[in-house]
């Protein structure tokens, strides 16, 4: 992903239950594609982050390719602090 997509408007499909076959998917549009990103990342267990689906600008990526992008360089927004375990 391009540093210009992060400021493209994203949708994000993903099922509460973390089973898209066992439940509705949940549909939400985002202004950004960081804020879906992380949104994703921060929000969603990683059950269900792993059945997600992100669109930008007619790209899809799913599960495991979200995380990266909210890992990346590029990724425009403050990421939420670790907490220390």
């Amino acid at each position: 992903m391009d540093a210009k997509d992060y400021a493209m408007e994203a949708s994000l499909y993903y099922s509460k239950s973390g089973n898209p076959k066992q439940a509705s998917l949940v549909f939400r549009r985002f202004p950004k594609a960081a804020e879906a990103i992380r949104f994703a990342v921060e929000e969603l267990a990683p059950k269900v982050l792993q059945g997600c689906s992100l669109e930008v600008n007619e790209t899809h990526y799913f599960g495991r390719e979200i995380r990266p992008l909210y890992d990346a360089g590029a990724f425009p927004l403050r990421r939420r602090a670790k907490q220390a375990s």
